[in-house]
């Protein structure tokens, strides 16, 4: 199944979208929005999924054609937003090229930090920012929306809490990372809100792209329409979603609609390129001891799509602009 969010309003209008994402249909009465679908899934979802057959059938009132325009973040407000960094490529080559060693207990446990929740930009939306100096960056990545996942659930039955999964820019600001890092209380102000694809999915919906783990395809960036990454998304991890979702509820329940994601996707063969710039300067430090490639300017734009074997679009793609700040007529 196939799901979506018209804007309006803070929580958007839940949708149900055809599997060529070519035509929708009001959720409402079922569910006006995505997190209320997300409350009572057990009994929701069935309605919704009946409505999705109906849709592909042709056989539904009341359906339009889709624009995705129209379309704002499929969960434009969460609960919690949970954020990893588990391909270890990502991990290796970030922090050589700051002459830092990796953590001893990297394989051990996953890294994770959580970050704002309170509002994910659409996938057209500009990304404003109140400078140009900050560093800019993306980072590509796949995100699962989880159900109810009670404290202490074992890795293996934390991923049958995941509901759907959703494309994700991670936006990172490079300049003020760092110095955040050293006082040793985590990101903050270097993580700015992130953006989802204009499509959430259903896991059954990806066929045989998951595994019950991992979710598999190949992950192409654009940074100001060059194509940097052809990344594959399903190896090159030793931590899969259940992993991550069980290593935060030792200690918390979850809400429903927890985003949690397995952090920038990237590959042990480099020929794969890479899903933000952070990592691109990272291995031209580590090559020629400098990065040349430059960070995102006002203006600039950085497009990410997840395709599946036949190269078609899963979840729409991220089209976006970094901004500055609207400067208001005094």
């Amino acid at each position: 199944m196939k799901l979506a969010s018209l804007r309006s309003g803070r929580d958007g209008e839940l949708l149900v979208v055809s599997r060529d994402l070519t035509r929708a249909v009001k959720a409402a009465p079922a569910a006006r929005t995505l997190q209320q679908a997300l409350d009572d899934w057990d009994v929701i979802s069935p309605i919704l999924e009946a409505l999705y057959a109906a849709l592909n059938a042709g056989n539904v009132e009341g359906s339009f054609l889709l624009e995705l325009d129209t379309l704002a973040a499929p969960l434009p407000r969460s609960y919690q937003y949970l954020d990893g960094a588990a391909y270890v490529s990502h991990i290796r080559r970030n922090r050589a090229a700051r002459g830092e060693a990796l953590p001893d207990d990297l394989y051990d446990k996953p890294l994770v930090y959580q970050g704002i929740s309170h509002g994910f930009l659409a996938w057209n939306e500009d990304v404003v920012l109140p400078a140009e100096d900050l560093g800019i960056d993306f980072e590509a990545e796949i995100a699962a929306l989880t159900d109810d996942v009670p404290m202490g659930v074992s890795p293996d039955d934390a991923t049958s809490t995941v509901r759907l999964f959703v494309l994700l820019n991670d936006v990172s600001l490079r300049a003020i990372i760092p110095g955040e890092l050293k006082r040793t209380f985590g990101f903050l102000t270097g993580k700015p809100a992130s953006s989802m694809g204009p499509i959430a999915v259903t896991p059954d919906e990806l066929g045989d792209l998951w595994d019950g783990k991992l979710v598999s395809g190949t992950m192409h960036c654009w940074v100001r329409g060059e194509q940097v990454g052809r990344i594959e998304t399903g190896i090159d991890t030793p931590f899969h979603y259940g992993d991550l979702i069980a290593h935060v509820a030792r200690t918390r329940a979850f809400e429903p609609g927890t985003v949690v994601g397995l952090g920038t996707v990237s590959n042990e063969d480099e020929s794969a390129g890479c899903g933000c710039i952070g990592e691109i300067r990272a291995l031209e430090t580590i090559r020629t001891g400098k990065a040349t490639t430059p960070l995102f300017s006002f203006g600039e734009r950085v497009k990410i799509d997840h395709r599946d074997r036949n190269g078609h679009s899963i979840f729409g793609c991220i089209d976006q602009r970094f901004a500055g700040p609207v400067q208001r007529p005094v």
